[in-house]
């Protein structure tokens, strides 16, 4: 007899859709490496998150419970609408408004078109401009309450530098911090000279980006300085100025260390009490966190609604 011969075995071939050994390990070996390429990077963001929510997401909840609770001898309960009604009906509330968006207003018409008039002005210095620029924006460098205490000087009645200089003019002096006509345009002028580098910065930036050949087409067209400035700057920095716009009147709207230290808060009569002083007043003056957290919401809310309607009305003219 014959042995039984046996037939070569046929090579198994991985099924579609079901990668062989070699080919799970080549993708085992191309995900570590990404892992190690990437950890780092994951590791920052994870980082950048949790402090994110940690000192962002999570005091802006906690607000919004607090401000329907009450805490009365350490135990805490619901108190409903309850801190909402007790800040409407203060009249404090009102007055913090009133002067709140008197401060906003000043603070426009100085903060934001001095900053964009020495950007122009800068701009046109071929020499010595980033000198210029260093002067400009050393204010901003400085601690705000050095800048603040500074201005205390200066506004000072009896040895400060503003009332000198009306002296030197034959001019009557002025009761700049203590008059509640002055108050708060003396509060306004120091934080606009402290904030005023860094938009002057932005501006200049936008205006070396503008293409000199519009400058010229319109001296061609026989148009002056102010002229240019309307059809030719203005239209192209728009989009910086919007923004700017936005970011400025968010930002008056919670001013505090400026009245807070020129005029202990309050002021003459309650002449620059703000909404943020007011919260600051329920929360370590009053024990009162619950209106605290209330009025802080009332804010809130206010803030939000103005940038969504300002966004709104951006989009529109922008189609």
């Amino acid at each position: 007899m014959s042995a039984p011969t046996l037939s070569p075995r046929k090579a198994t071939r991985p099924r579609p859709g079901h990668p062989g050994p070699a080919g799970r390990d080549s993708a085992r070996e191309e995900f570590l490496r990404a892992l190690r390429r990437n950890i780092s990077a994951h590791g920052f963001l994870i980082g950048a998150v949790l402090c994110f929510s940690l000192f962002s997401w999570y005091p802006m909840v906690r607000e919004f419970v607090l401000a329907f609770q009450k805490n009365e001898d350490g135990t805490t309960t619901w108190a409903g609408w309850s801190n909402l009604t007790y800040v409407f009906n203060d009249p404090a509330f009102w007055q913090a408004w009133r002067n709140t968006l008197l401060f906003t207003v000043l603070a426009l018409l100085l903060g934001f078109v001095v900053p964009f008039a020495v950007a122009v002005v800068l701009n046109e210095f071929r020499h010595g401009q980033g000198y210029l620029r260093l002067l400009v924006y050393l204010p901003v460098m400085l601690p705000p309450v050095a800048s603040v205490l500074l201005f205390k000087y200066f506004y000072d009645p009896g040895y400060g530098l503003f009332n000198r200089i009306l002296a030197i003019f034959h001019l009557p002096e002025q009761q700049w911090l203590q008059d509640t006509s002055t108050s708060m345009l003396s509060v306004v002028i120091a934080a606009t000279w402290m904030n005023m580098g860094g938009a002057t910065l932005i501006y200049l930036a936008a205006l070396q980006g503008i293409p000199g050949e519009l400058y010229e087409a319109a001296e061609l067209d026989g148009a002056g300085l102010l002229r240019k400035i309307w059809h030719v700057t203005i239209p192209q920095t728009r989009l910086i100025l919007s923004l700017l716009l936005l970011m400025q009147i968010i930002a008056t709207m919670q001013v505090f260390t400026e009245p807070f230290l020129l005029t202990n808060g309050a002021g003459p009569e309650g002449s620059t009490t703000t909404v943020v002083y007011l919260i600051y007043q329920y929360a370590f003056n009053f024990n009162n966190y619950g209106s605290a957290a209330a009025l802080g919401l009332v804010l809130l809310v206010v803030l939000a609604g103005f940038s969504a309607v300002y966004v709104r009305l951006s989009r529109s003219s922008e189609d």
